[in-house]
């Protein structure tokens, strides 16, 4: 009896030890080290304006639907854009429902920006990404939607898509994936002019 009260004292023991350090330490030093080496994207990538306002994430797209604004790509995510509930369709390419959203989608983006009806739109103007949240869309999209923000804000159309070119981040690493512009940011920057 002795020796088994012995083993059950060291179990409970370990088990403490081992719970302050992987339930307390560890966590600690982590958040710690990303505070200190990584600091803006430790916490959430937030743009911030001048006032000290947050505008929202670089990380997380938002709608946007007036006419001045860059519309971002589709959302799936719960009732549209709901970080809460980042997700996809889940809809297969056989799926009824999902050829139907995109039709709808396509028709809805050709007469928002006044393009004919066969014009070919980018991929990422009519489908969501995988967790509804894209922040980017990509060159051409907003190279097609200038036009509308131009003269919703009566603005020469030059002048968007130099704006559009100033909010164009390159393919990560140079080499994965492809050139595309933050939606929140290139929406900050019409603001200012």
């Amino acid at each position: 009896m002795k020796n088994f009260l012995g083993e059950i004292r060291s179990a409970v023991l370990v088990t403490l030890v081992f719970a302050v350090v992987c339930c307390g330490l560890y966590p600690l030093a982590v958040f710690g080290i990303a505070q200190v080496a990584f600091h803006e994207k430790a916490n959430g990538s937030l743009i911030v304006d001048k006032n000290g306002t947050v505008r929202g994430s670089r990380l997380l797209g938002q709608g946007f639907t007036a006419d001045k604004y860059f519309h971002p790509r589709p959302s799936a995510a719960g009732n549209g854009y709901d970080a809460s509930n980042s997700s996809g369709s889940n809809l297969g390419p056989t799926s009824q429902k999902l050829h139907d959203n995109i039709a709808q989608n396509l028709s809805d983006y050709r007469s928002q920006n006044g393009l004919a009806p066969n014009a070919v739109v980018p991929a990422d103007a009519v489908t969501a990404s995988g967790s509804g949240l894209d922040p980017h869309i990509s060159v051409r999209n907003a190279e097609l939607q200038a036009p509308r923000v131009a003269k919703a804000r009566n603005v020469p159309v030059e002048k968007i898509l130099k704006l559009v070119r100033a909010n164009t981040g390159l393919a990560d690493l140079g080499i994965l994936g492809e050139a595309r512009v933050n939606v929140l940011k290139l929406n900050l920057a019409l603001d200012k002019i």
